[in-house]
């Protein structure tokens, strides 16, 4: 579904990702770990081709990334706030997003209905700019957004941030039931261990822009290798 080969990144003569070779099958969960600074949010931005590799090029079900965009058709990601429209409503958002996807009214209204225990009934029909809302909300709104057009691929960095333990708890159960139900590839990145553990089906550990570590997470034994590794 994903393949890397040779890419590297460097700011300043500092190397941010340096990735000889890494694939990534059709309906894996990857879960991406690492200290700051360890080229996590980087190697995002370079699979979304939000920045340029030095050298090297990603496929996207055998696309290269930086040459065309006809892998965003089948791509959901949310990065930061940047991703959002933030002089617009949620509602409006939400139905930009479904134009761009094709998305008509009552099929987006389907596809939302589907997050209504996530929104918790403080995202829609509050009359007030995505801008205006608290952070854990806008969070939830990038995630959705991301989620909404049931994305063959979904790239999400730091999902759990700002989001209370029951909000956290869901979209654990949503990211799953996608992957269940369409065969999402999905990857996230977080600090949380536990959160990364429960969801992954696989966790790379990155260190100074390289994968030290490729760990299978089945029942998520991973935790303990990981536990150790950053308790040095």
């Amino acid at each position: 579904m994903i393949n890397v080969n040779n890419v590297t990144k460097s700011f300043n003569k500092k190397v941010a990702v340096n990735i000889p070779y890494l694939e990534i099958k059709k309906g894996e969960i990857i879960g991406l770990v690492g200290n700051n600074g360890a080229g996590k949010t980087t190697f995002f931005r370079l699979l979304l081709d939000l920045i340029k590799a030095d050298s090297g090029y990603i496929n996207s079900n055998g696309i290269d990334v930086a040459k065309t965009e006809d892998w965003k058709v089948y791509t959901g990601s949310f990065i930061d706030n940047s991703f959002l429209i933030e002089f617009l409503t949620p509602e409006e958002y939400f139905t930009f997003i479904g134009k761009l996807f094709q998305l008509k009214g009552s099929e987006l209204n389907e596809r939302l209905s589907l997050f209504e225990k996530f929104m918790n009934g403080e995202i829609l029909d509050q009359k007030k700019y995505i801008r205006n809302f608290s952070a854990g909300n806008k969070q939830k709104i990038g995630i959705i957004g991301a989620m909404m057009i049931n994305p063959k691929i979904l790239i999400l960095d730091e999902p759990f941030n700002f989001l209370d333990p029951s909000s956290q708890a869901e979209i654990k159960k949503l990211m799953q039931t996608m992957n269940s139900n369409y065969g999402t590839t999905t990857l996230i990145s977080s600090h949380n261990l536990n959160h990364i553990t429960d969801l992954s089906t696989r966790v790379l550990l990155m260190e100074k822009g390289s994968i030290i570590k490729d760990i299978p997470n089945k029942n998520g034994e991973a935790f303990t290798e990981l536990e150790s590794y950053f308790e040095v």
